[in-house]
């Protein structure tokens, strides 16, 4: 599929035809792929559509990327697809992807779920130099640490088949496009702006999350009127770490709305 920049994204659909839609969109350093019991989960009820965040995966790498951009990457799939309105779940990253299209897009939106993520991520700083770290060095480095970000003590990150394949898939991001995000990532903040969203809005905090806390969680549910706040037993990628916690408090919401 073609953005407005006429730029590629990898995009994936599976379900059924003519239910309600459901968007999932990955974290920094990850592919479409980390959604795998999402997409088994809600296959049966619905559309449920998938992509490669650009820079990710089998998407192009796009120079001079910001939170807009990828949130516009959003909005252009939905025209692409002929989806008038949708569900959005994204996570780290793609949670403030979420929360962008909620505050700019959201009649375009039933609910936005913004999973293990916080209107400001990490420093401008830190960012930056992780960008020019990568661009320099790759992501071997970063490869070699990423589960004691992503995944908390408790689990056995080494016998999950999708932890191995998700740790994988950050050794296989293009360098430029990790970097890229993380310098989209270092000017953002949504923490003046989220008062406006007036749609449901799930935030699903991890209560190990060394990288957004659940204090960020707090922050989000306060600030947005019609939000509320799941903490689940897990560290950074709860979705692959409590599946079925995930899948069942992402379900409930929904139902709640429809």
């Amino acid at each position: 599929m073609t953005n407005r920049q006429g730029k590629t994204l990898s995009v994936a659909i599976s379900g059924q035809d003519n239910a309600p839609v459901i968007v999932f969109s990955n974290s920094l350093g990850t592919d479409k792929g980390m959604w795998q019991p999402q997409v088994a989960a809600f296959e049966q009820q619905f559309k449920v559509v998938t992509y490669d965040t650009r820079g990710h995966g089998q998407s192009d790498v796009i120079e001079q990327t910001t939170v807009q951009n990828l949130a516009e990457d959003v909005i252009d799939i939905l025209d692409g697809l002929n989806i008038e309105k949708a569900h959005f779940c994204g996570i780290s990253m793609g949670g403030m992807t979420a929360l962008w299209l909620g505050i700019h897009h959201a009649d375009r939106f039933h609910s936005i779920t913004v999973a293990n993520s916080a209107v400001k991520i990490w420093t401008e700083e830190g960012w930056n130099a992780r960008a020019d770290a990568v661009t320099v060095n790759g992501l071997a480095d970063l490869v070699k640490t990423t589960h004691t970000r992503w995944f908390s003590e408790q689990f056995d990150y080494q016998h999950d088949a999708l932890a191995q394949r998700t740790i994988q898939s950050l050794a296989t991001t293009p360098a430029l496009g990790y970097a890229e995000s993380c310098q989209a990532l270092a000017q953002a903040d949504l923490s003046t702006q989220i008062q406006q969203i007036q749609i449901p809005t799930l935030v699903i905090a991890g209560a190990f999350d060394p990288v957004t806390t659940v204090a960020d969680g707090v922050f989000m549910q306060q600030q947005i009127q019609k939000s509320e706040l799941t903490v689940i037993d897990a560290s950074h990628l709860s979705n692959i770490e409590q599946p079925e916690l995930f899948n069942q408090t992402l379900s409930q919401f929904i139902g709640s709305i429809q």
